[in-house]
């Protein structure tokens, strides 16, 4: 059956509007709750969430709903996205759940869901989900409705996992290190970790109030953290999105290097130390072509995914490998965790940054992009733009265009109502005339 409300990064819309309202949760995790509760043993679901306002409204319609399907919840509160994957697999629960919206405005919501070995669920299982939802759903026997516990120490079961990511015999001594927490999950997090490790450290969006999160801070907005860097003459800005699950690396001359300088460094460092598997890296199509020239000419690999940390999980898992991620910020090394984690992603940079004695402008300079532009375009949601005959030869013009210069990558957001207009060209001057085409064109759609 085609999906409907789950979209490339689980279940996500605005706040109290379909299919983010709490009786849409509440059916939603009923019909999850039959999905995993297919015999007489308790089953146990442990549920994270960021720091946005709606969180607390969709956490408690969650928990009615899994408790009513007769699972036992763990609720952990703030935490990132990636501890929730950890805990899930660490605590033997069935299912974890992460209430977030990511990189997302306050006013936006999500669901995301982890099976019991930490790792996303699939587009398959979500499908049988949505199709358990047009039912009743099986409610517990009084005596077998679900408990509620509130995990008091799961913030810090995942700082201590986290400084087990970095070497045992690094120390971040001397290091001045501004993190960026977004108001979002990692606030209380990111900087116990960076400062029991012995970093100086300079905090910035730790002070969530339900409406902050992202608002002009974290890896979707790093300015304010560059010209903190530049202020206090830090060494590295680390930034983090409103889960945590995406960082953006900020030098000490406050430019900023995304995930694809960011995955070139660590790449390219794992290769030469025999620890990339099969000498491969899986990015997705987003990702620039200059990453995919840099890593051939280092004799390494780039397989390349659609748009979606998940499908980028799902092909390490199929091919073995162990280090992927976007040009968005998520990193994901499964060595250390079942999904983006910037916070680990920021331990593995800082640990090259100490040991190499390099400044971070140096390390944050792999390769040279290729000229890339990405074009947002809002759209009303039943719309379907990129189906209007305009749209669709303004994209085949623009392709005819740029020939074999460039490429072009237009498509749909999975988790906002926008078109993407993505290009990459040699001739950054004919690039911009074609994503202007293209982009003027749906916007008239």
């Amino acid at each position: 059956m085609a999906r409907k409300i789950f979209g490339t990064d689980g279940v996500r819309g605005r706040a109290n509007v379909y299919p983010m309202t709490a009786l849409d949760a509440v059916r939603l995790a009923m019909a999850v709750g039959q999905y995993f509760s297919r015999d007489d043993k308790r089953h146990r679901v442990v549920i994270g969430k960021d720091t946005r306002r709606s969180g607390y409204m969709l956490e408690n319609a969650l928990t009615a709903g899994f408790t009513s399907a007769g699972m036992d919840v763990f609720a952990l509160g703030p935490m990132p996205t990636p501890a929730v994957g950890l805990l899930t697999h660490s605590m033997r629960a069935d299912l974890g759940v992460m209430i977030s919206a990511s990189h997302n405005p306050y006013y936006d919501n999500g669901i995301k869901f982890f099976g019991p070995d930490g790792y996303k669920l699939s587009d398959a299982v979500e499908e049988e989900i949505e199709a358990l939802m047009g039912g009743e759903g099986q409610l517990a026997d009084g005596d077998r409705i679900g408990r509620v516990t509130r995990l008091n120490d799961s913030s810090g079961r995942y700082v201590e996992y986290a400084k087990t990511t970095l070497p045992a015999r690094i120390r971040l001594r001397g290091l001045k290190v501004v993190i960026d927490c977004a108001n979002g999950a990692a606030y209380k997090a990111a900087p116990e970790v960076l400062w029991e490790l012995g970093a100086e450290v300079i905090p910035v969006g730790v002070s969530p109030n339900g409406y902050n999160i992202n608002d002009g801070c974290g890896s979707t907005s790093p300015q304010a953290a560059a010209q903190k860097v530049l202020e206090t003459g830090a060494d590295v800005g680390i930034c983090l999105d409103g889960d945590a699950d995406r960082i953006a690396i900020i030098d000490e001359t406050g430019t900023i290097a995304d995930g694809d300088q960011i995955m070139a460094l660590l790449a390219t460092r794992w290769a030469k130390a025999g620890k990339l598997n099969h000498n491969t890296l899986v990015a997705t199509v987003m990702s620039n072509l200059g990453l995919e020239r840099y890593l051939s000419g280092q004799g390494i690999t780039l397989k390349r995914t659609p748009v979606g940390d998940r499908y980028v999980v799902e092909e390490m898992r199929r091919g073995g490998y162990n280090m992927g991620g976007e040009q968005s910020g998520h990193i994901v090394m499964t060595d250390h965790a079942t999904t983006g984690d910037g916070l680990v992603a920021g331990l593995q940079f800082l640990s090259i940054l100490k040991e190499s004695g390099e400044k971070s402008s140096v390390l944050t300079r792999s390769f040279e992009p290729v000229p890339q532009i990405l074009e947002n375009v809002r759209y009303t949601l039943g719309e379907t733009p990129l189906e209007r005959p305009a749209v669709q030869d303004a994209i085949v013009e623009g392709e005819m265009r740029l020939g074999d210069t460039g490429r072009l990558l237009i498509r749909t957001s999975g988790t906002e109502p926008l078109i993407r207009v993505m290009g990459e060209s040699e001739d950054s001057a004919l690039l911009k005339s074609v994503i202007d085409d293209i982009a003027g064109a749906v916007r008239a759609a």
